[in-house]
């Protein structure tokens, strides 16, 4: 595909300007058109980089030019386009198939971000209204619920600037039509987002850690500040330079160079892996008290498992099992399905958290009765 860009940008350059108005010469990402004139059905044969060229190499893809020398545009606003007669027919039913379940993926993961959003906002008016919750551990709290709410609004203005493939036309138009300055930077900050966002759990495990061995923490959050908001920073900005100087196509969605990618995936993981053993440093704690007795009253199992649970979701544990399986192992339907469960668990992290540490927290829930009753006095 790129030889054929290249050759077809040095074809359209050197060709003699067309005398009279025209339909202006152009490469869509899919086909190499040259000047059309008006009122015209201007044809090119099927794109020689196709895997499936020697099935079509007699065909031809169709443009309309109008009276006015524009291109005929289509309901999406462009240019119309006929590609049927380069179509493989033996891919286009599992595209077609695949194309739909993505889209129900991308469904599904923008309501899990949308509700997580709505609870993480009234979350953080709870821990910021309330004047007896500010103690260092809710302004933890606070930070790790503003970077999972600036990570679902980053990635919800990021897929709303994205073109999406609901009209006509070849996967690769789809992929980088339209995308411009404001798309890359969406991107940018919701990677720098995501990165913060995994920072925060990484200080939260910190800081619990710190509270069950040396029982003060007060001292430690401006470094859990540089952690969770400046080191995403030391990661973010280098891929972002390598991004425009080496692979500065389309929306910066795809991933062609491993050697880029890994610049923001490596540290990613490298928090998966510290949560991971602070959150088993954590649990071996807590069965070491249990074994003592030093956890008064109730049923000490239940409330070891349910303290193990609630701490899954707030150190993002989950994240290890996909970590180890990897991006690309499997068949097509394990995949996806492997697929669909990691967003729906990432997608809905910032509402189980924000329930589990503010909506059913019996401090947060006195504050709300307190002040509720103050209100109706």
């Amino acid at each position: 595909w790129r030889q054929y860009r290249q050759a077809c940008e040095l074809h359209l350059r050197l060709a003699p300007p067309a005398p009279g108005p025209v339909c202006n010469r152009s490469f869509d990402l899919y086909a190499c058109w040259g000047d059309a004139v008006p009122n015209s059905t201007a044809t090119v044969p099927c794109p020689w980089y196709l895997p499936w060229y020697h099935r079509v190499q007699g065909g031809v893809v169709a443009r309309r030019c109008g009276p006015d020398g524009h291109w005929v545009t289509d309901d999406t606003g462009r240019p119309w386009q006929d590609n049927s007669q380069c179509e493989d027919l033996a891919q286009v039913q599992p595209l077609q198939r695949q194309a739909w379940l993505l889209e129900q993926f991308r469904l599904l993961y923008t309501v899990g971000y949308s509700l997580s959003l709505v609870a993480l906002v009234v979350a953080l008016l709870l821990l910021l209204l309330l004047r007896r919750l500010r103690c260092t551990r809710n302004l933890i709290h606070a930070n790790l619920f503003v970077s999972f709410a600036l990570r679902a609004g980053a990635i919800l203005t990021r897929d709303a600037l994205l073109p999406h493939g609901h009209g006509h036309g070849h996967p690769l138009q789809l992929l980088g039509m339209q995308a411009g300055p404001a798309c890359r930077v969406a991107q940018s900050l919701a990677q720098y987002c995501v990165g913060a966002n995994y920072a925060w759990a990484t200080a939260e495990g910190l800081f619990l850690l710190r509270l069950l061995v040396a029982t003060s923490g007060r001292r430690c959050l401006p470094a859990f500040l540089l952690l969770g908001w400046g080191v995403p920073v030391l990661f973010v900005v280098p891929w972002v330079v390598l991004r425009y100087l080496f692979e500065n196509e389309g929306c910066w969605e795809r991933n062609g160079k491993v050697a880029v990618w890994w610049v923001i995936r490596c540290p990613i993981l490298v928090a998966v892996a510290v949560n991971f053993v602070v959150f088993v440093r954590i649990v071996r704690i807590l069965v070491a008290k249990v074994r003592a007795h030093q956890v008064s009253r109730g049923d000490t199992r239940l409330r070891l498992a349910r303290s193990t649970l609630t701490l899954i979701p707030l150190l993002g544990v989950h994240e290890v099992i996909f970590a180890l399986a990897g991006e690309g192992e499997g068949g097509g339907g394990l995949r996806l399905a492997r697929l669909c469960l990691h967003l729906l668990l990432t997608s809905a992290q910032g509402l189980v958290v924000s329930v589990l540490y503010c909506f059913t927290n019996k401090e947060v829930q006195a504050e709300v009765r307190r002040g509720w009753q103050r209100c109706r006095l």
